[in-house]
């Protein structure tokens, strides 16, 4: 049975998280700060680490970056805990080398996904290790260590339905050569609106896009809006972020987005156990190319807002709506495979027409990320 290593000085959630995993099977072994953790884990090289951030002698991003120094220890999948007013540390801490995040008060039934997601990629994980080259491993692992910088001014929405705010200090329209545009939708929507009351149907769409609007905001992205039930994120490089280019935080901002949708599922059928609806699934569409961040005055509220606008734009909504037809859970247009070249999956592929447009566009089903 996997071992793992669970790490916070706070005793009482310490020993309910140990509680709970060895309720599920699992051998536990805790440390109460983050350089004994350290030393937990080199010494008995658990399967998984669960860590709080804030900890005493050494907090749980030293504690990180410590392990994944460590050449024996560097590929050990982790989970952070945190508050909800931590998440500006928490996006840095995902883009540095965490594997997930679960906000306190744990809610035990997303640890438990949580944690035996983690440990099924770390089987893959291992059995694809077996077969690789040793460079291929090196890539892996320099990829881990890639770090982004906080740099974006939007703030986090809380609310569906509410704007997206625009910075201040955007005084004209900004335009870039080359972005990544990711739209995600709710494919089953207008049937889960059948079944359900007006508030059991917010209540689900708020578990689905306040978790996507963390997810998308914790892999930098740039600017996001709602595009009627449907979520619109612009990511882009700068000066700032010279690791992980826009294309990548993308991909791993799309796959996120599918765990969500697993995750809301599993909610319906916990709380709506004796009826019959529909599966709640989503569908991404990847796209790269030159976007236009068009600035609007509204002068009702005296407030101006952002649009992104351009043919990337049109061409990335128009492919989730084929994708999918197609059903495919994330498309890949072959602009954004060449900006993530060999770092993820893919399944299937094919040449979509999409409507009102004179070319087909290549695309492929992205599946994971490689090791």
């Amino acid at each position: 049975m996997a071992l793992i290593a669970v790490i916070d000085d706070d005793e009482t959630i310490r020993e309910l998280i140990a509680a709970a995993l060895r309720f599920e099977g699992y051998e536990v072994v805790e440390a109460d700060n983050g350089a004994a953790g350290l030393a937990m884990v080199r010494e008995h090289r658990p399967d998984l680490v669960v860590s709080d951030v804030n900890m005493p002698e050494m907090d749980g991003f030293a504690m990180m970056q410590a392990l994944r120094a460590d050449p024996a220890v560097q590929a050990t999948p982790i989970i952070l805990l945190t508050s909800l007013q931590e998440r500006e540390h928490v996006r840095s801490g995902m883009t540095s080398g965490a594997d997930d995040y679960l906000t306190k008060p744990i809610v035990f039934d997303e640890l438990r996904e949580a944690t035996a997601a983690q440990l099924n990629k770390q089987l893959m994980r291992q059995s694809a290790q077996a077969q690789a080259t040793g460079a291929a491993i090196a890539t892996a692992l320099s990829s881990q260590k890639k770090q982004l910088i906080r740099l974006y001014e939007q703030r986090l929405l809380a609310e569906l339905g509410e704007k997206w705010p625009t910075a201040d200090s955007v005084v004209e329209d900004r335009k870039f050569s080359n972005a990544t545009v990711l739209f995600v939708d709710v494919v089953n929507f207008a049937a889960l609106a059948e079944k359900l009351t007006s508030s059991e149907l917010s209540e689900v769409v708020h578990q689905f896009y306040n978790n996507a609007g963390d997810t998308v905001y914790l892999f930098g992205a740039h600017h996001m809006q709602f595009v009627g039930e449907g979520l619109l994120a612009v990511f882009v490089d700068s000066a700032d972020t010279d690791t992980v280019n826009s294309g990548l935080r993308a991909a791993r901002a799309a796959l996120g987005l599918v765990d969500s949708a697993h995750r809301v599922q599993g909610y319906l059928v916990n709380h709506f156990s004796g009826r019959t609806l529909p599966r709640f699934e989503v569908c991404v569409a990847l796209h790269s190319g030159a976007v236009t961040l068009a600035k609007l005055d509204d002068p009702l509220r005296g407030k101006s807002q952002l649009l992104p606008v351009g043919d990337t734009v049109s061409a990335c909504l128009l492919l989730q709506k084929q994708a999918h037809a197609a059903g495919w859970k994330i498309a890949a247009s072959a602009a954004l495979q060449r900006e993530v070249a060999s770092a993820v999956q893919t399944g299937r592929r094919k040449r979509f027409s999409l409507p009102g447009r004179t070319s087909a566009m290549d695309a492929a089903e992205l599946l994971g990320l490689s090791l």
